[in-house]
């Protein structure tokens, strides 16, 4: 990225009306605002030179004016799986992640929402380091056409996960005209139930986007079935509570019609046991919900590891025999640093190490 590049305003900030009126200051037809965008959401072109169909002179005018995509990639890890992870640099040198999944008929991506994390939960390494900031409408968009890009030809994108680094719903003002870009039909014409939006359970704003009228699959990070406990590893909870989040998704699942899920990080020896698994059954017994077990991804620098996989199916079949509706996520990118916020952890932890020597040798 040059100097000149990094101080141009990012086009993905744009909506297609500012796109329009820019264009009507060049002396250029509204006409070219379809090409262009369907240059960018639709035929994955990599710059604005690759928009063969524009006049050269309106190619050098985008050139001139904005910056395509304004992040770096700092680091591209595929895994034995086809599961690919970026590390991005963003302007001011903060750093995100996001990951692409593939499966038999799926193409799934994660994004991040926030540099860093506020939620402090005790178990996951993006909030290790703290909050920083939001994203802005941007950044979050071109996590997603980075990711797509890396598809080939054949490959579609199929679903996107909002569960990369940061509360999601903490950002809703940047995070849905993010997405709204991606669900227009000269967008991406991806549809919103193809998106999962994942939350620590803030109730507020889980109702504030159930007012919005879109039906999103809402993921809850429940992770611990009494009040103590979560307290303990999800210390947000302490001003929140178990009962006024569940009465959350309640409205949410009733204004939406869309089946709340609860996302349950099994943590060995200490949230996997029966009595949680018969306790996690009397909270959601009577309601339209489903439970998605995850087995812990170790990271060195936290005190807890994953439990057996024998545990694992226990706890699953537990819940399966009470009648709750339970999946256990399958792991994805095993092999590369796997944990949401471990490879920019890694990362922040290289350049502190990096520093202390230069220091050393001063």
């Amino acid at each position: 990225m040059t100097t000149t590049e990094s101080v141009l305003p990012p086009f993905l900030a744009l909506s297609r009306e500012e796109l329009i009126s820019w264009l009507k200051e060049q002396g250029e037809p509204a006409y070219r605002a379809r090409q262009i965008w369907s240059w960018i959401h639709q035929q994955r072109a990599a710059s604005f030179d690759d928009m063969s169909n524009l006049p050269k002179q309106l190619r050098d005018k985008l050139k001139a004016s904005f910056t395509l995509f304004q992040t770096e990639v700092l680091k591209h890890q595929k895994a034995r799986d086809n599961t690919e992870k970026l590390l991005l640099r963003l302007r001011d040198g903060e750093e995100i992640e996001c990951v692409l999944m593939r499966e038999t008929s799926r193409r799934t991506i994660c994004i991040s929402t926030q540099v860093g994390c506020a939620m402090g939960c005790t178990f996951c390494a993006s909030g290790l380091l703290g909050l920083n900031r939001n994203l802005t409408k941007a950044e979050i968009l071109e996590q997603i056409y980075r990711l797509d890009r890396l598809l080939k030809t054949d490959e579609r994108l199929t679903n996107i996960v909002v569960m990369g680094i940061g509360e999601p719903l903490a950002n809703l003002k940047e995070l849905l005209p993010a997405l709204a870009t991606v669900h227009a039909e000269e967008g991406m014409n991806l549809g919103v139930r193809r998106v999962t939006i994942s939350t620590v359970g803030l109730p507020g704003k889980i109702e504030e986007l159930a007012e919005t009228g879109l039906s999103y699959n809402l993921a809850i990070s429940l992770h611990a079935p009494n009040d103590a406990l979560r307290t303990e590893i999800v210390p947000v909870n302490k001003n929140i509570g178990i009962d006024k989040l569940l009465a959350a998704a309640d409205t949410y699942f009733e204004r939406t019609g869309r089946r709340v899920s609860y996302e349950y990080i099994l943590l060995g020896s200490i949230n996997d046991r029966p009595v949680h698994a018969e306790q996690l059954t009397t909270l959601l017994r009577h309601r339209n919900a489903h439970v998605n077990l995850i087995p812990m991804n170790d990271v060195a620098e936290l005190p807890f590891h994953s439990p057996s996989a024998p545990r694992t199916q226990e706890f699953a079949e537990m819940l399966s025999d009470a009648g709750i509706n339970v999946t256990v996520r399958k792991r994805k990118g095993a092999d590369i640093d796997a944990a949401c916020g471990q490879l920019r952890l890694n990362e922040q932890k290289q350049k502190s190490v990096g520093s202390q020597i230069v220091t050393l040798k001063s």
